[in-house]
C-alpha cells in the first residue's frame, strides 16, 4: 500500500491534469482530481483555449515553463497534442521591428531558436500576409499549437494508469482543516475526501477556492475575444480535420491580434478591446459543457470586435471577402504583474495554489509544483511566480482589479524594463516624500513604493560636471527613464556627500530567546556575534541555491534587524520560526537615509554627541545614536562603496531627520541622489542584486559570494549541498564595454567564440570608471581578458571580461 501523501487537486483542466501526471510520475499515486464540471470538457479556460504557444518571454522562468510544455506535449501518446507549426510575430512599425530584435535576444539568452526575418520571408512562411504591410518578423520554429482538451485526456489517462482518480461534476464546497493544516475536502453532496495536501488548479475560479481557506488569491477573470471566419479559399485543401493547421501561428502585436488556422478557416484572437471583467456569480452553472457552450464562453460582442476585424483585413487580404461566422468572449485569468500564482497558503499548511496559468506554461508550472511538493524545491527559480510575493495592498480587490485590467490592455505593448505603471501610484511613500517632491524627484515605482531615480534640482550642477565625469550620449531606448543628472549624483557621491532614501528596502525584526539559533540555522554567516555587529549573509535552499541575501544587524542579545529582499523572505521566516521566535515586518513603521561620500562624517558627526570615527564605529558595526535630537540606529554600511552610514529611525521622525541632515549638509554641498546613480555605483563595487543577478538557480560559488559563507560553520540549510558540489562550470562575470559608451540594459545574450554562452543580468554606465558595465552569467572558461559579444537589439557590442571590483578593490574608501 502506498505511503505517499494523499493529494486532492481541485480542477481537471490543463494545469490540474498536468500536475496529476507529474506527481504520479514521481511515485505519488494517491492523487484525486476533482472538478465541478463534467469530464473531460470541464467548462473552464482549458476547454476553449485557442492553444497558441509562443515560448519567448522576458522572464527566463516563463520561457523555461513554455519550453517544457512544448517538450512534454510533443511526447504524449496518441493523436497530436502539439502541432509544431512554428510561430511568426510580424512588425508593421519600426518600433515593433526593433522590439522583435530585442525579443530575439531573449530567445537566444534562454536557449530558444529564433530568427528575425525580412518581409519576403514572412510572406513565404505565411502566404496570407500582405507584403506591403509587413516590415519583418520573428520566426520561432519550435513554437506551435497545443491541443489542450486532447492533452488533458492523454495526461489524465496516464495519471490514472499510475493510480490517480479523476472525478467530474464534483464541486468542492469546503476545505477541511485541523490545527492550521488541511485534512481533506467536502463536496457538494457532503462527501468528505481526506487529504494531506490540497492544490487549487481552478483557473479563474481560483479566487473563490482560495476563499475557502481565507486566502486572497490575487487574480481577476477577464473575457477575451476569439472569432472564427468561414472557409477561406486560400486555405481550402491545405489542411484536414486531423492536422488542423500547417501555417505558423501568427501575432500582429501592433494591433493586439493573433491568428491560427482551423482547417480551412482562420481563428482570430484580440486584446484590442475594453477590459471585460467577469463576475463568477454571473457565469452559468457548470452542469454541462460543449465546444460551443460552456461557462467560460460568454456571448460575443461584435461592436468590440469591429476594429480588430478591420485591422485583420488590412494585414490579411484574404479576409476582405470573408465573414466572421462564430465568436465568443472567453474568460481567463490576469494578475497584478502578469505572473502565475504558485505556492502554499501562509496560514493553512498543505493548501497550495497553481493559478493564473495559461496553456503555454501549464506543463512547466505543474512540474515546478510537483518538485516543490515532492522534493521541496523547484529546479526553475520561482520568485516572480510565488503567490506570496505580494504585499497586502497588492492583494486588495481594488488593486488587483485595476492592475489586472491594465495588464490586459498592455499585453502586447512595447514596454521598457524601467517603465512604471501609471496607476495606482503613491500607495507607499517614505516620510521624505514631500521633501523629495520639492527637490524635483523623478519617481519610478517598484513593489508599490515611490522611488526617486534622480532629482531635477541637481540639473544645475551639470554645468560644473568635470569633463571626465561627462556621460556619453545614449541610444533612444537606453535613454528612456534615464537622465544625465545621474552622472552628477554619482560624481557628488564619489567626491562629496549624498543622501539616499533606503526606506523601501524590506526590514524584518526577528526576536525572542531562539532568535540567534534560528538565524544560525537559516543563514550561511555567523550570527552569534557581539551586540552591534552587522553581517552580510545568504539564505540557501536545500540544494545550495541562493534563496536570498540579507544584512543582519544584532540590536540586542535576542533581537535582530534583517535587511531583506521582499515579502518572500518574510513569508519564509514566518514558516520556519519556532515558538520562541517572533517575526515582525517593521518596514512601514521605520525609514532609512543612506548618507554616503567622502564628506559623510563631516555631515553626520557635528549633529551627534556619539563618536562616528572609524575607531569608534568600524565597518559593519552599528550604534544607537542621536542625530539632531532624533534617535537613530546608525549602521556603518555602504552599497555604493563610499564612507557612510544607513541611518534608521521610526517613521514619525523621518521628515525631521531628512531636514536636519539636509540643512547641516548645505555648506558641504550635500545633494539628494536616486536609484540611477545608486545602481551605477553598486555595479562599480561589484555588489549583487538578488533576483536579478542571482537566484535559487545559482550557488554562492557561482555568484561570487562564497565570502558570505562562514568557513567554520556547518548545520545550516544548504551546507551539505555546498560540501558535495563540484567546481562551478559557470560564473557571474564582470564585463566592461570596449567602446566606452554603448549601453545594454539586461537579458541580452552574450556570445563567446561565436556561440550564445550566457546572458546579461545587471548593467549600467560606470560614471567613475567611464565605461558601461554589465554583469553576465558565462562559462567559467571566460577568464579575465576574454573578449565577448553582446547582442543588443540588432547591434553587436564588444565587451571584455574584467577583474572586479572595478572601484576601490582594497576597500580603503569605505573604511576611512
Amino acid at each position: 500500500m502506498s505511503t505517499t501523501p494523499r493529494v486532492v487537486i481541485i480542477g481537471a483542466g490543463i494545469v490540474g491534469a498536468n500536475l496529476a501526471d507529474e506527481l504520479t510520475g514521481r511515485g505519488w499515486s494517491r492523487v484525486t482530481v476533482l472538478d465541478q464540471g463534467p469530464l473531460p470538457l470541464t467548462g473552464g479556460s482549458t476547454s476553449h483555449a485557442p492553444g497558441l504557444v509562443f515560448q519567448t518571454n522576458p522572464s527566463k522562468t516563463m520561457t523555461a515553463f513554455a519550453a517544457y510544455t512544448v517538450e512534454k506535449l510533443l511526447g504524449l501518446d496518441g493523436d497530436w497534442c502539439f502541432n509544431q507549426v512554428g510561430g511568426l510575430e510580424v512588425a508593421t512599425t519600426p518600433q515593433r521591428l526593433a522590439d522583435l530584435h530585442r525579443k530575439q535576444g531573449w530567445a537566444r539568452s534562454w536557449g530558444v531558436p529564433a530568427e528575425v526575418v525580412d518581409a519576403a520571408r514572412c510572406v513565404e512562411l505565411h502566404p496570407l500576409l500582405d507584403r506591403e504591410k509587413v516590415l519583418g518578423g520573428l520566426h520561432t520554429p519550435t513554437d506551435g499549437l497545443a491541443k489542450a482538451s486532447r492533452a488533458v485526456v492523454a495526461l489524465a489517462r496516464r495519471a490514472e494508469s499510475r493510480g490517480a482518480v479523476f472525478r467530474g461534476s464534483t464541486r468542492v464546497t469546503e476545505v477541511l482543516q485541523q490545527g492550521g493544516r488541511v485534512t481533506g475536502v467536502r463536496t457538494g453532496t457532503g462527501e468528505e475526501i481526506p487529504a494531506d495536501i490540497v492544490v487549487s488548479c481552478a483557473g479563474f475560479w481560483g479566487r473563490a477556492v482560495g476563499e475557502l481557506v481565507g486566502m486572497k488569491v490575487p487574480l481577476l477573470p477577464l473575457a477575451h475575444q476569439y472569432a472564427r471566419t468561414g472557409q477561406l479559399a486560400e486555405l481550402a485543401g491545405r489542411n484536414d480535420e486531423l492536422i488542423e493547421a500547417r501555417l505558423p501561428i501568427l501575432r500582429h502585436q501592433d494591433h493586439d491580434l493573433y491568428y491560427r488556422e482551423h482547417n480551412d478557416c482562420l481563428g482570430i484572437g484580440t486584446y484590442a478591446h475594453r477590459p471585460m471583467p467577469a463576475r463568477l456569480a454571473d457565469l452559468p452553472e457548470v452542469d454541462q459543457a460543449t465546444e460551443q457552450a460552456m461557462p467560460s464562453m460568454l456571448p460575443f460582442t461584435e461592436a468590440d470586435f469591429a476594429p480588430s476585424w478591420e485591422h485583420s483585413k488590412e494585414l490579411l487580404p484574404a479576409l476582405r471577402e470573408a465573414k466572421v461566422e462564430t465568436g465568443f468572449n472567453g474568460v481567463f485569468s490576469f494578475t497584478p504583474d502578469n505572473g502565475p500564482l504558485i505556492g502554499e497558503s501562509p496560514d493553512v499548511a498543505g493548501f497550495w495554489v497553481a493559478e493564473a496559468v495559461w496553456v503555454t506554461h501549464s506543463s512547466g508550472v505543474a512540474k515546478a509544483v510537483a518538485q516543490l511538493l515532492v522534493d521541496g524545491r523547484s529546479e526553475v527559480e520561482l520568485h516572480g511566480c510565488d503567490v506570496n510575493r505580494f504585499d497586502e495592498v497588492q492583494k486588495t480587490d481594488s488593486y488587483v482589479d485595476e492592475t489586472a485590467q491594465r495588464n490586459f490592455v498592455e499585453i502586447y505593448d512595447v514596454l521598457h524594463p524601467l517603465q512604471p505603471r501609471l496607476s495606482p501610484r503613491e500607495l507607499k511613500v517614505s516620510p521624505f516624500y514631500a521633501q523629495q517632491q520639492e527637490l524635483g524627484a523623478y519617481f519610478l515605482e517598484a513593489h508599490t513604493w515611490e522611488r526617486p531615480h534622480w532629482y531635477e534640482s541637481n540639473a544645475r550642477l551639470l554645468e560644473e560636471l568635470p569633463p571626465e565625469w561627462q556621460p556619453p550620449p545614449r541610444d533612444a531606448w537606453s535613454a528612456m527613464f534615464h537622465s544625465p543628472i545621474a552622472a552628477v549624483e554619482a560624481w557628488k557621491t564619489r567626491t562629496g556627500v549624498a543622501m539616499y532614501d533606503m526606506t523601501p528596502l524590506k526590514r524584518i525584526e526577528i526576536a525572542g530567546p531562539g532568535a540567534t539559533a534560528f538565524l544560525q540555522r537559516l543563514t550561511t554567516g555567523k550570527m552569534d556575534k557581539s551586540v552591534g555587529s552587522v553581517t552580510y549573509t545568504l539564505m540557501l535552499d536545500a540544494a545550495g541555491g541562493i534563496r536570498s541575501d540579507l544584512t543582519v544587524a544584532r540590536l540586542a542579545p535576542d533581537r535582530y534587524q534583517v535587511g531583506a529582499n521582499g515579502n518572500l523572505d518574510l513569508d519564509y521566516f514566518r514558516r520556519e520560526a519556532p515558538d520562541d521566535v517572533q517575526i515582525r515586518d517593521i518596514t512601514g513603521g521605520t525609514c532609512c537615509v543612506g548618507v554616503w561620500g567622502p564628506l559623510a562624517r563631516d555631515l553626520v558627526q557635528p549633529l551627534s554627541d556619539e563618536d562616528f570615527s572609524h575607531e569608534a564605529l568600524k565597518y559593519f558595526r552599528l550604534q544607537h545614536a542621536s542625530i539632531a535630537g532624533i534617535p537613530v540606529v546608525a549602521m556603518r554600511l555602504s552599497y555604493v562603496g563610499e564612507l557612510g552610514w544607513e541611518l534608521y529611525t521610526s517613521a514619525e521622525h523621518g521628515r525631521r531627520l531628512w531636514a536636519a541632515l539636509w540643512e547641516a549638509g548645505q555648506p558641504l554641498g550635500v545633494i539628494a541622489a536616486g536609484r540611477a546613480a545608486f545602481n551605477s555605483l553598486r555595479l562599480e563595487k561589484g555588489y549583487r542584486a538578488w533576483g536579478t543577478d542571482m537566484t535559487t538557480e545559482h550557488t554562492p560559488q557561482e555568484a561570487g559570494l562564497a565570502f558570505a559563507i562562514h568557513k567554520n560553520k556547518t548545520n545550516y540549510v544548504g551546507h551539505q549541498a555546498l560540501a558535495d558540489a563540484k567546481p562551478p562550470t559557470r560564473r557571474l562575470t564582470c564585463l566592461t564595454i570596449d567602446d566606452g559608451q554603448s549601453m545594454v540594459l539586461g537579458h541580452e545574450p552574450v556570445f563567446l567564440n561565436g556561440n550564445a554562452a550566457g546572458y546579461v543580468t545587471s548593467a549600467a554606465y560606470g560614471h567613475t570608471i567611464q565605461k558601461p558595465i554589465a554583469y553576465a552569467w558565462l562559462p567559467s572558461s571566460a577568464t579575465i581578458g576574454t573578449p565577448v559579444t553582446i547582442h543588443y537589439f540588432d547591434r553587436r557590442i564588444q565587451a571584455t571580461v574584467t577583474p572586479e571590483p572595478l572601484y576601490d578593490p582594497t576597500m580603503t574608501k569605505i573604511r576611512q
